[in-house]
């Protein structure tokens, strides 16, 4: 009784509303409500046909949500066909093919996550990966995703994926793509376009079916923006060998029922500790994130950023503890550890996304994926590398057989070389490769896997394969 009794105030609370019409330069129709702990901000505008606005803080981005008959949202999508041709290019090879990924140098600076970046790579799965090192986890961390899925675009000759940079913006549009092994649900055009302020938008063009309904068994299914940092630990097993670790320390999911032909998505960039310039404007940052100053990097930062093992490393942790600008400036006395890095484990960390979770998959580059960063007792196990450690027989053994190796085979091509007629010198030559690979991962069978092609002028002869989640 007492929770229908509560319903039934609240229904002419809200019609009351309604009825005395909207506040002073508040348009009509529209309703504004804000939740109880005031991270997030809803716009409900109800037209004619009910579109409906949301809004997210994301503590790194806001991101707006258009139905289709949203105004702004006819103004978000990018006609590639009506572009300047000169600016737009059809990526060939990753129109032909399945699961391939192509690195592009933008024309500009892109602010991503605070972080300036100059090259991003097209993967044919609707995604841009925003990472430096390609690795296996490639769709797990550092994407800006409009729809990740299986596509294949090798299925159709109309299908493409093309690009366009003018200098201001860079966009990337997957056109009449179709879902591996799913192709009878019909085609999908959709693009991501990133501009030169920070702000990204995804546009939905042709969505054939409910996002919900796209099966992950094969490939990961997401909306949103990640990224991580990379921190290099000993490997617990070759106490001599470092570890890659990739921490995503953010990660903006989006509701993939609200992704329908003609909706769009809006991300708007918010301030960062990185954009500090100077000491006193980032102690007195009124951001939401925890800003500090590193004096020996000139840097502010929340610690938690691309750059993170360079902050540990430099013992930035340490002098965020400094009570003012002056107090920073006379402790200049520190310097890095011997072995140049730190584990981010080293500290506590109190921020929300404090829990860690490791792949026990693991490639030739020891990549894992840990999707927070910090947790208790996690880490503890990783030895560091001892200053001054005596060098084993082993390691001298291993060093003369590879002197003797290399000799060998410096002594062998100058013997084929004076000798281009001899059975060594003929062997060689028919089994050399036209080129050879620049890089390849192991390729297990029971993981998909993408490969990243070469510059354009190499494309159809080199690649590097990387695997993925």
């Amino acid at each position: 009784m007492l929770g229908g009794f509560l319903i039934l105030l609240g229904f002419i609370a809200l019609c009351g509303a309604r009825g005395a019409g909207p506040p002073e330069g508040q348009p009509q129709g529209t309703h504004i409500s804000q939740d109880l702990v005031g991270r997030s901000l809803v716009i409900d505008t109800l037209l004619d046909n009910e579109t409906r606005i949301v809004e997210d803080n994301h503590s790194y981005y806001v991101s707006r949500t258009y139905g289709p008959g949203a105004a702004r949202r006819m103004g978000l999508w990018v006609d590639m066909a009506a572009a300047d041709s000169s600016h737009v290019k059809v990526h060939g090879i990753l129109s032909n093919t399945h699961r391939q990924a192509s690195r592009i140098v933008l024309s500009f600076d892109f602010p991503f996550y605070g972080h300036l970046l100059r090259q991003v790579t097209i993967a044919t799965g609707g995604f841009i990966f925003m990472g430096d090192v390609i690795h296996r986890m490639l769709t797990a961390t550092q994407y800006i995703a409009p729809l990740m899925a299986n596509f294949n675009p090798s299925y159709s000759r109309n299908s493409t994926v093309q690009y366009l940079d003018n200098g201001t913006v860079f966009v990337v549009q997957w056109d009449k793509v179709y879902l591996q092994g799913k192709e009878d649900v019909g085609s999908f055009t959709f693009q991501a376009a990133l501009h030169s302020s920070g702000r990204i938008v995804f546009g939905y063009k042709e969505i054939p079916v409910p996002v919900l309904q796209i099966s992950a068994a094969q490939h990961p299914v997401k909306a949103g923006l990640s990224d991580a940092f990379m921190v290099l630990n000993p490997s617990p097993e070759v106490p001599e060998s470092r570890r890659r670790t990739i921490y995503e320390y953010h990660r903006v999911e989006l509701d993939t029922s609200k992704i329908t032909n003609m909706s769009a998505v809006e991300f708007t960039p918010l301030p960062t500790c990185l954009q500090h310039r100077s000491c006193e404007v980032c102690v007195s940052s009124t951001l939401t994130f925890n800003c500090s100053w590193c004096h020996v990097l000139q840097r502010c930062s929340s610690g938690f950023d691309r750059h993170r093992e360079e902050w540990l490393s430099y013992g930035c942790a340490q002098q965020a503890d400094a009570k003012s600008c002056e107090d920073l400036a006379e402790d200049d006395q520190y310097s890095p550890p011997p072995d140049g890095s730190s584990s981010p484990l080293d500290e506590d960390i109190t921020t929300p996304t404090a829990s860690l979770f490791i792949d026990s998959l693991t490639t030739e580059d020891d990549t894992k994926l840990n999707q927070h960063a910090g947790s208790e007792g996690v880490g503890s196990d990783l030895p560091s590398n001892e200053v001054g450690a005596p060098i084993h027989t082993g390691t001298i053994v291993g060093i003369v057989l590879a002197v003797l190796l290399i000799a060998a085979i410096i002594l062998a091509g100058i013997y084929i070389n004076s000798h281009p007629t001899s059975n060594a010198a003929l062997f060689f030559i028919e089994r050399r490769p036209h080129r050879w690979p620049a890089m390849k991962f192991r390729n297990h069978s029971n993981h998909t896997t993408y490969s990243e092609v070469e510059a354009a002028s190499h494309e159809k002869e080199s690649f590097v394969e990387a695997e993925q989640c």
